[in-house]
């Protein structure tokens, strides 16, 4: 689950609230260890994903690089590409 957490930090344009919300559900489903709360804890997941968000947010604010901001499709492809290496390397030694 956790490698759908993508970095969210030094990007231009900057995370989306829906980014860093998928990140949160993402951190508290790990956790959790389930993907789906049951009824009765559905209003901690909600309130976990949301307290989890504001602090993401606060800590995007405030982090500081002299690094240029990264191309959101450039990082995309690299991690394609990585992928594809990754499942090819993995098929081969399979097969």
């Amino acid at each position: 689950m956790c490698r759908n957490i993508k970095t969210l930090f030094n990007f231009e344009p900057p995370a989306t609230n829906d980014e860093i919300e998928a990140a949160s559900l993402q951190f508290v489903r790990k956790l959790a260890g389930s993907a789906k709360p049951s009824q009765a804890n559905q209003a901690s997941y909600d309130e976990a994903v949301e307290n989890i968000s504001t602090v993401v947010k606060d800590l995007l604010g405030s982090l500081v690089t002299q690094a240029p901001a990264k191309n959101r499709e450039e990082e995309a492809a690299k991690a394609r590409a990585r992928s594809e290496k990754r499942f090819r390397s993995t098929a081969s030694a399979n097969g």
